[in-house]
């Protein structure tokens, strides 16, 4: 006899991670994780502190000329971001 109230796995740790209050901050975890992988390799080599804070992923640049560059793409950027953690963790980024 199947129960009538199955649910998966994922179901349930979604569940539990945002009763807990945790849906959130793994979420921004996972963002400044994926951050590597959508800069590549030669960004990361001017990239210092990553934080996020009210939707805006703050991320430091060693060097003024890439920090303007990456400005104009912050759209394209925050995009790609959000889409690789599979939510909308952040509404924007602000390199200083």
């Amino acid at each position: 006899m199947r129960r009538q109230r199955e649910k998966d796995i994922t179901t349930l740790m979604n569940e539990f991670l945002r009763s807990q209050g945790l849906e959130t901050p793994l979420l921004e975890y996972r963002i400044k994780e994926a951050w590597p992988e959508v800069a590549g390799e030669a960004i990361m080599r001017y990239t210092g502190e990553l934080s996020v804070k009210n939707g805006v992923l703050n991320v430091q640049i060693k060097s003024a000329p890439l920090r303007q560059n990456l400005s104009m793409s912050q759209s394209i950027l925050t995009k790609k971001l959000n889409e690789m953690v599979g939510a909308q963790v952040i509404n924007s980024i602000r390199f200083y």
